[in-house]
């Protein structure tokens, strides 16, 4: 995407933050002149209410946003999208670090118009504000950016061949290297699940694994669910289940945002992303209900739903990651619907091995302002896996606690000694909001580099 930044404008025009408290003083020591007008276009002083100020020709001469007590930075979103053309200056001093506002403005600026033969004018252009970290604030826009783009775009221009491409770009761009195995070469180096879960599409699966840094840096590595489109398989969804299942790659997306700000922050790491990119389809080699299939660790595992796929493309990938003994090992998934009715759409789930590491996890989310909640990895549950064929079943035998029986089924895949999170989130946003266009999304992405930054600039952490 294009940024909405310049680097200064004689002719910018100012935009004044108002805090909700202090709303009527600051009315009061308006002119008569302005008071009338701002009364005239309806705000009351609100959180989120904006005005455009008219100078004595009658022509914009600024701008005025109402912000809460304590303000977060998705508050400053909307000045991409609700002042008009023109450049545009920050209030001095914004009561926001300058950076949390860009990155809020350039989310907020973000649109997706591929498929658009007529393309939305151009909006707003802001000056980048004194103390601005422009490379930061650039990095998180353009990874967040990329992200969405992936998410949102239809599974016919994205399936597993082409989330690889997106990939493969990325790497070259951050001099990583991507390894790509493709089809019945994920038999011949063990990579069964992969195979199972993707074959039936006439696009062949794949496995993406993307090393970037030094290796005598701390590991981290990141797992991204990849499956391009969701059918259910042969227990297949309903329409109404399958109509956003594009979106079902977007824990991939989100680990390719995650490692697009580390490599461009040039963290200390030696990073390494894995990403089992398939589609799950319905064909006469699809994998069946109550199949046994082997996984790369060694288990076998009965197949209780082909609709529950996920989780059993991570845990080869889970083993994987888990065998160089990585300082943390992330994975993002849009797993479970019950994640979302317990915690709804814009709460990511997070379940960790590890309390120290969740603990980073939870406040770099508040920090930053990107969200998560912990929920249990409750041991009893297991027993809801138990297969009386196989070493473990992918699905539980009722309904209750579903999210939590998919991280547990993960955790089978990982060693005690790794620390490792899973996230189970949404990828999407169901309506616009200021910074968060409706569309695809990268939920926790910021937390989750901000922890790693974290983590490894204090490694006794």
């Amino acid at each position: 995407m294009s940024l909405p930044f310049v680097d200064r404008s004689s002719s910018s025009l100012p935009v004044q933050f108002v805090s909700q408290p202090k709303w009527r003083t600051w009315l009061r020591e308006q002119s008569a002149a302005r008071r009338g007008w701002i009364d005239s276009t309806g705000i009351a002083g609100h959180a989120g209410d904006l005005a455009v100020l008219p100078g004595r020709d009658g022509k914009a001469q600024g701008a005025v946003l109402v912000i809460p007590a304590k303000p977060v930075l998705w508050d400053f979103g909307a000045l991409a999208t609700r002042l008009p053309a023109g450049v545009w200056k920050l209030g001095d001093p914004a009561p926001l670090s300058a950076t949390d506002a860009m990155v809020a403005i350039g989310l907020g600026a973000w649109r997706f118009e591929r498929y658009k033969a007529k393309k939305a004018k151009a909006g707003p252009r802001f000056v980048w504000p004194d103390g601005a970290d422009r490379a930061r604030a650039t990095a998180a826009i353009e990874a967040i950016a990329m992200a969405r783009d992936l998410i949102t775009t239809p599974s016919s221009d994205m399936g597993p061949a082409e989330l690889a491409t997106a990939a493969q770009a990325l790497g070259k761009a951050h001099k990583a290297r991507v390894k790509v195995i493709v089809g019945d070469d994920l038999l011949k180096q063990n990579w069964p699940m992969v195979h199972a879960v993707g074959r039936a599409s006439t696009r062949a699966p794949r496995l993406i694994d993307l090393v970037w840094g030094r290796e005598s840096d701390p590991k981290v590595t990141l797992v991204g669910k990849g499956v391009c489109f969701d059918t259910g398989g042969l227990d297949l969804k309903p329409s109404t289940g399958m109509l956003n299942m594009k979106k079902d790659m977007g824990g991939a997306a989100t680990v390719l945002a995650v490692a697009a700000m580390v490599m461009a922050a040039k963290l200390p790491v030696r990073l390494r992303v894995l990403v089992p990119a398939v589609e799950n389809s319905v064909s006469g080699n699809a994998f069946r209900p109550l199949d046994v299939v082997p996984t790369r660790k060694g288990l076998s595992v009965e197949i209780g739903n082909t609709d529950a796929e996920g989780r059993l493309i991570l845990c080869d990938a889970l083993h994987e990651g888990a065998s160089e003994k990585p300082a943390m090992m992330v994975d993002c998934a849009t797993l479970t619907g019950a994640a979302r009715v317990a915690l709804g759409t814009d709460l990511p789930a997070l379940f960790c091995n590890d309390d120290a590491l969740a603990a980073d996890l939870l406040a770099a989310g508040q920090a930053v302002t990107d969200p998560m909640w912990r929920m249990p990895l409750f041991a009893p549950y297991k027993r809801l896996l138990d297969s009386k064929v196989a070493d473990l079943n992918n699905v539980s035998s009722g309904g209750f606690g579903g999210a939590i029986t998919a991280a547990l089924y993960l955790q089978a895949f990982v060693p005690d000694d790794v620390p490792w999170a899973h996230f189970d989130m949404m990828a999407w946003n169901n309506t616009s909001r200021p910074g968060r266009p409706e569309g695809g999304e990268a939920q926790a992405a910021r937390a989750i580099f901000a922890a790693i930054e974290k983590r490894i600039s204090n490694p006794t952490v």
